[in-house]
């Protein structure tokens, strides 16, 4: 493979075509990663939550404890940064509540796309909420150039913190865009929506919300409100922990049926890391194989992870997953989360006219991740 200055591939050459001086390398090497779930913004925090609280006093947590000085904040953001370039990242869809992530990104090292997180569970609030992410919205959409590595998209937090009229207000912004939402990260968010039951009914009343006009569909959370979605050109369902084959037989069949959406559009993201920080839990990896699911890899946030390293991701879901092969896990960390940010013009594979990055991944096992595996950035 023959690249320019700037990283871009020229050619890639049969190895009895490349002359002399060729250098040989341990490992795999594999074009740059692709973490398709991330909250740059918490990285201060990274530590400060406790292991095992379970989703409702974790979400609690964030939402009273997040609050330091913003330059602890903006400090903690760069090193973040520079461990997921050290680590081999070069594209990340972050997660953004404000604009303090919006410094670093000009520096355009890495290339984002900012999903402008949209949360409010009250009715009332609907209105309020949208006009403020809206404008976070608009200031990270000022960056964006032809030549920016910069995308923006309005997305929602999660089924149990979006009120239908603040859906309503933020679907028509969905259009081309890929709209990201967290997705059946326990068990008892199918449990507010099938009979308005669960933790989630402690988590509003410790908030202080008063959610009697709720009432339960009798249906899943994701066979709930999936048709919400229809609007996007891509959809990416994160964390996935308790979602089961027949929300992935209903997602596909949507996506098909009169949907803007089709199935190829739509991508699972798996964080384990982050499901056993919280909750020592892992989503159903085989079952979504089983289905063609397109899978691809995020990091959460450092309030939730000991580490952005997608390396170590790879190594929790072979530790659960062995039968899942390492090419297979790499395309998942790759071309699929390039394709699910729609970056897949420039990032992802190595093909002659992309910018991907080079990364050594060494430390394998016949052919296999192993504890001792490990990532460096070379391009």
């Amino acid at each position: 493979m023959i690249t320019d200055e700037k990283g871009i591939i020229e050619t890639i050459l049969d190895e009895k075509e490349a002359g002399e001086n060729i250098q040989q390398l341990n490992g795999i090497l594999s074009p740059g990663f692709i973490n398709c779930h991330c909250h740059l913004e918490l990285s201060h925090m990274r530590g400060l939550i406790p292991e095992e609280t379970g989703l409702v006093d974790f979400v609690f947590k964030v939402v009273n404890e997040r609050h330091l000085p913003e330059e602890e904040i903006l400090d903690a953001i760069r090193i973040a940064e520079d461990e997921m370039l050290a680590n081999g990242i070069v594209a990340v869809g972050d997660i953004c509540n404000n604009t303090l992530t919006l410094a670093q990104k000009q520096k355009q090292r890495l290339a984002y796309y900012n999903f402008i997180e949209v949360t409010g569970w009250l009715p009332s609030v609907a209105q309020t909420r949208f006009e403020r992410s809206l404008e976070f919205y608009d200031a990270f959409k000022q960056l964006q150039t032809p030549n920016s590595k910069l995308q923006t998209s309005l997305s929602p937090h999660a089924p149990y913190s979006v009120s239908d009229p603040l859906w309503n207000l933020i679907s028509p912004y969905f259009d081309q865009k890929t709209v990201t939402i967290h997705n059946q990260e326990t068990d008892f968010e199918d449990a507010l929506f099938q009979k308005n039951e669960g933790d989630f009914t402690r988590m509003y009343g410790m908030m202080n919300m008063d959610a009697s006009f709720f009432k339960p569909t009798g249906k899943s959370s994701l066979q709930s409100y999936f048709h919400k979605l229809n609007k996007a050109k891509q959809v990416l369902l994160v964390h996935n922990t308790f979602t089961k084959e027949e929300d992935v037989a209903f997602a596909s069949l949507e996506s098909g049926m009169g949907s803007r959406l089709s199935r190829e559009e739509l991508f699972y993201c798996l964080c384990l890391n982050a499901n056993q920080y919280i909750e020592q839990a892992v989503p159903p990896v085989e079952m979504f194989r089983r289905n063609n699911c397109q899978l691809v890899i995020g990091t959460d946030s450092l309030a939730s992870n000991w580490s952005l390293n997608i390396v170590d991701e790879l190594k929790t879901i072979t530790k659960h997953f062995p039968s899942v092969p390492v090419h297979e896990l790499l395309q998942w960390a790759t071309l699929n989360g390039a394709k699910a940010l729609q970056m897949d013009d420039q990032l992802g594979s190595f093909e002659k006219g992309k910018r991907p990055g080079i990364v050594l991944l060494s430390g394998l096992q016949n052919n296999q991740l192993t504890t001792l595996s490990s990532s460096k950035r070379l391009l």
